[in-house]
Order: C-alpha cells, then sequence, then structure tokens
C-alpha cells in the first residue's frame, strides 16, 4: 500500500518476476478492505498516507483476527526517527525511500518462509 503509484507499479513489477501475487492499495482505506478481502500473505505499507496512514492501518488490521498476524513491512520517506521507534517497538521492519530492491526482497522472503514454514 502506498499512494505514490510508481513506486507501487515497480514494486509490482520487481515483486511479480520473483512469482509473488500482488494486489495493491492506494490508501488507507482501500489497504484496509483489501487485507479483509484478499487475505494476504504480506502487506508493504507506507507509512504516510491518505485517509488515515500507515499506523492507522496496522491499528485496524491488529483489531481483526483475520488479518492480526500478517507480517508488516513499512516503507516511508519519512525522515521522522519517531516512525521507525515505533514500527521497531510493533516488530514491524522499516526501510527508508529510497530503499535497496533486493534488500527488500530478502525481508520479503524472510518474513513469507516465517509465515509458511512457522516454528
Amino acid at each position: 500500500m502506498d499512494d505514490e503509484r510508481d513506486i507501487v507499479k515497480a514494486l509490482t513489477l520487481r515483486l511479480k518476476a520473483e512469482g509473488y501475487d500482488v494486489v495493491s492499495a492506494f490508501d488507507s482505506l482501500q489497504g484496509v478492505s483489501m487485507t479483509h478481502k484478499e487475505r494476504p500473505d504480506l502487506i508493504i505499507l507506507d507509512i504516510r498516507m491518505p485517509a488515515g496512514g500507515g499506523f492507522g492501518v496496522v491499528e485496524k488490521l491488529r483489531l481483526s483476527a483475520h488479518t492480526k498476524s500478517i507480517p508488516i513491512i513499512f516503507i516511508s520517506g519519512s525522515q521522522e526517527k519517531d516512525s521507525e521507534v515505533k514500527a521497531k517497538e510493533l516488530g514491524i521492519r522499516f526501510y527508508k525511500k529510497p530503499y535497496d530492491p533486493e534488500e527488500l526482497l530478502g525481508a520479503v522472503r524472510i518474513e513469507l518462509e516465517g509465515k509458511l514454514y512457522p516454528a
């Protein structure tokens, strides 16, 4: 979920090239709705988005038994150090834009392996 369509498009192409199915949302409300409908294995989420922002999305998703355990990775252009700290306190991986695509793909693999092969 990101309101910057070029970033969504680039990330979508990259993930699809790696064999992942991708569903996109461009604001917080659409993201929460799509998450409940699609039940993804992982969410990549911008902190700053229209209609509530990334932390608002996390709050809403953690209220539902169907979505509370979906792993989330934040990507953000925000320079606020508090955002990174808050993300880590919530157990969410955090990457600053511009991010290293290979590093982000590695984080996706790690998060999905944990979900697919629980300890």
